[in-house]
């Protein structure tokens, strides 16, 4: 597992180099301006899966509360004047003078500990047991899309609903949760005029082929002309300032121009293994906390690689969201390693306590 996310990021580290060298020459006269950001973020990503697959489970499920207030405030930073960043319309960045910090990237596996922690103490899931988990869920979720980020409040939800499937909710408890959630989604859309342009795109991006449709159809070519095989490393068209943010939330388009079909298997190939990997380790882990645990970190990344798979397709209506350990973002890359080290930390307890079993 910890090879794979490794491979992962030097691959994405290629791409990124792949991806942006003509747009980050032309804007910052530097080829490899994004891809020597990634690569200092790798090097704290690899010290941050190192230190958590030591830091014990157990103190996190003691400090879940603290953790989630902690993630409420970085949250609500950003929306402090010279403190927080705004870029394209949304304020989503702390700036922390040398860098910039996504504090959304912490917040999901902050509600993650916390959740599993209310899960832990809970024999039954009753909907009363359940209201400190969607109050929770509901203050990270308002403070995400207040920024706004609706594509990571997305992937919050989902995972909030499988930890909850996984703890033993009930049908009718997500029929009754179901109701306030659609209904807020729908008002969510038509209160943002950029939110209904978004959608309509998404049903036809060719009715605005130079405005909301304009990503998802250069996405179409940089998949379309990638074909089975792809037309090669380094060789992609859509890099030249054709498909924005190709380093980061579009990086699979990429992928697939250059790489093809077959490539773009490859790297999913890939990011199934892990999901196996951590169901695993979420099944044989040695305490409720842990097994809840790997199951949110383990949700976090397949919910969002899917969902990132389905912008890229035009299955989804466009948002950014990026490809875990492959696209450009460091506080993304740095929180997914630590996530890494807790699950190594899991897996590690259950192993010893198998042995002992054994022994004894």
């Amino acid at each position: 597992m910890i090879a794979c996310v490794v491979l992962l990021s030097v691959f994405g580290l290629v791409m990124q180099y792949s991806a942006s060298s003509y747009s980050a020459s032309m804007q910052f006269g530097d080829s490899f301006y994004y891809v020597k950001k990634q690569a200092i973020a790798l090097v704290f990503a690899l010290v941050a899966l190192a230190g958590f697959s030591f830091i014990s489970t157990e103190l996190l499920r003691k400090l879940r509360l603290y953790i989630l207030i902690l993630s409420c405030v970085l949250l609500a930073l950003v929306f402090v004047p010279g403190l927080g960043v705004e870029n394209y319309g949304a304020t989503r960045w702390i700036n922390l003078g040398f860098t910039t910090f996504q504090p959304s990237d912490l917040a999901k596996f902050g509600l993650v500990i916390f959740i599993a922690g209310c899960l832990d103490k809970k024999s039954a899931l009753t909907f009363k047991n359940m209201i400190p988990i969607l109050l929770a869920t509901a203050a990270v979720c308002l403070l995400i899309m207040l920024e706004p980020n609706m594509s990571v409040t997305m992937c919050v939800g989902i995972m909030v609903v499988i930890m909850l499937f996984a703890g033993g909710c009930k049908a009718k408890h997500f029929a009754i949760m179901a109701i306030p959630v659609v209904a807020g989604v729908v008002g969510l859309i038509f209160l943002e005029p950029y939110r209904l342009k978004r959608l309509m795109a998404f049903i036809d991006p060719w009715a605005s082929p130079l405005g909301e449709g304009y990503q998802l159809i250069q996405s179409y070519y940089a998949l379309g002309s990638g074909g089975l095989f792809g037309l090669g490393l380094f060789n992609s068209r859509q890099k030249y300032l054709f498909l924005t943010f190709s380093e980061s939330d579009f990086i699979l388009s990429i992928i697939g121009e250059e790489l093809g079909w077959v490539g773009i298997v490859i790297v999913l190939t890939v990011f199934i293994f892990l999901s196996v990997c951590g169901i695993r380790i979420a099944l044989k882990a040695k305490t409720r906390f842990d097994t809840y645990l790997a199951v949110g970190i383990t949700s976090v990344i397949a919910v969002q690689t899917l969902l990132n798979v389905a912008v890229v397709s035009g299955s989804i209506p466009p948002t950014g969201l990026p490809l875990p350990f492959v696209s450009n973002g460091g506080t993304s890359l740095v929180c997914f390693m630590a996530s890494i080290g807790i699950l190594t930390n899991i897996d590690a307890k259950s192993q010893q306590s198998w042995l002992n079993h054994k022994m004894y």
